[in-house]
């Protein structure tokens, strides 16, 4: 197990709480736990916000919750899942020393058969008196429409997890798919950050008839109407998705954007789900003279330079203004890409925001990074990579079957 200090350091520089810092670093090993299960493994299917965080986009939210669908005779039943979970909390405690001993899991039913949720109290690095904890959420009759994929999980922390280090996750077009059905359904703060985040994303513009697609089945499974931006809006749930954006996503994010930034993307993105062509591919920042394009390796942002501008990355994903320190004075920036010199100097490339207009500065000459909630609309291309080491590939061949086996799982 990781030290205090390896906490301290991540709450640091990613500007989080160290509880959620901590919650993350276990996360991590159970999924690894689960993976490493022979059945669960194969029956127990990782998916929503959590996976877009540990399987997919390393620059996202940070999430709290387990979410899996069962599969096959995958384990539902209470027994079952609590017998199951002690053998992965017992491994996990054996590799990692995480203490799970304070309180024994608990899980209960919902609907008999069909949903459980349960509890996993642990001890981590921090070793507070009492027992923290991560809730499971399993659900046995969602339909998968899409094959399973074996994703990678997320682990920047000192103690890697043992090969193989992966679980079985919904495609990463099914996810989008599904947080766009949960966003009709229930209208809660991480649905509406997540939709419009995955919208965002260039790897998903030429394939909306693909998630529509999806979704449709998703609704027709669930015996529900297809969202729209009109639906959502009018439902009795739109309030408080506003009155809580701030409770649920501010511990989870380093700086929170502005709900009514948010809200505002969504027309559009019903717009396009629907098939209209309505996203403008933006022209890249303009190329210096002495300039070249440069593509930071997967592990630039996790020490040095790197870690230095990682809340930089952070800001340009997720289009919100930047407090620069530079030359002894402050500057309000929209950060849009790195380039390098032919002599090897780094540069970020940004729009001060008060005039837009267009400054390079060196990053070897950066005096301090403060990420703001101001929202900006980029006038140009956001060059910095969103996903960090980990890809997240779209697997865009088309089926109409449901799947409901893993012979046909897929690696990613």
């Amino acid at each position: 197990m990781i030290g205090r200090a390896d906490i301290d350091d991540r709450v640091r520089r990613w500007g989080l709480r160290e509880d959620v810092v901590e919650k993350d670093y276990v996360l991590g090993w159970v999924l690894w736990g689960i993976g490493n299960d022979p059945l669960l493994v194969s029956t127990w299917v990782f998916k929503g916000g959590t996976c877009l965080k540990k399987c997919y986009i390393e620059t996202y939210r940070f999430s709290e919750d387990l979410d899996f669908t069962v599969i096959d005779d995958g384990a539902i039943e209470p027994d079952e899942v609590i017998g199951a979970i002690s053998q992965v909390l017992d491994r996990v405690n054996q590799e990692a020393g995480i203490d799970f001993s304070l309180q024994p899991p608990y899980c209960r039913t919902r609907r008999p058969g069909l949903s459980a949720e349960g509890r996993v109290y642990y001890r981590g690095p921090r070793n507070t008196p009492g027992a923290a904890r991560i809730k499971l959420d399993l659900t046995k009759d969602e339909v998968l429409v899409r094959p399973p994929v074996l994703r990678p999980i997320a682990h920047d922390y000192p103690d890697a997890l043992p090969a193989p280090g992966q679980v079985r996750c919904y495609g990463f077009e099914e996810v989008f798919a599904e947080k766009l059905r949960a966003m009709g359904e229930r209208c809660r703060p991480r649905d509406l950050y997540d939709i419009v985040n995955l919208f965002r994303r260039s790897d998903f513009r030429q394939h909306s008839a693909l998630v529509r697609e999806i979704l449709e089945q998703k609704c027709s499974a669930k015996g529900i109407p297809v969202p729209t931006a009109e639906s959502i809006r009018a439902s009795p749930m739109f309030q408080e998705l506003e009155g809580e954006w701030g409770n649920m996503l501010a511990h989870q994010l380093r700086a929170l954007p502005d709900f009514e930034h948010f809200w505002s993307e969504v027309p559009l993105l019903f717009e396009w789900l629907d098939g209209a062509d309505i996203v403008d591919e933006l022209e890249s920042v303009p190329l210096g003279k002495d300039e070249e394009m440069w593509v930071p390796p997967p592990t630039f942002w996790e020490t040095g330079t790197g870690s230095l501008l990682e809340p930089v990355r952070f800001a340009a994903v997720n289009r919100l203004l930047v407090e620069l320190g530079y030359g002894n004075r402050s500057r309000l920036i929209e950060p849009y890409s790195l380039r390098r010199t032919r002599r090897g100097a780094l540069l970020l490339h940004a729009l001060r925001a008060n005039y837009r207009g267009h400054r390079s500065y060196r990053v070897d000459r950066i005096q301090s990074v403060a990420v703001t909630t101001h929202p900006f609309t980029p006038r140009y291309a956001i060059e910095f990579p969103q996903e960090g080491a980990i890809p997240a590939p779209l697997s865009p061949s088309r089926t109409s079957s449901r799947v409901r086996t893993v012979g046909r799982t897929s690696r990613a």
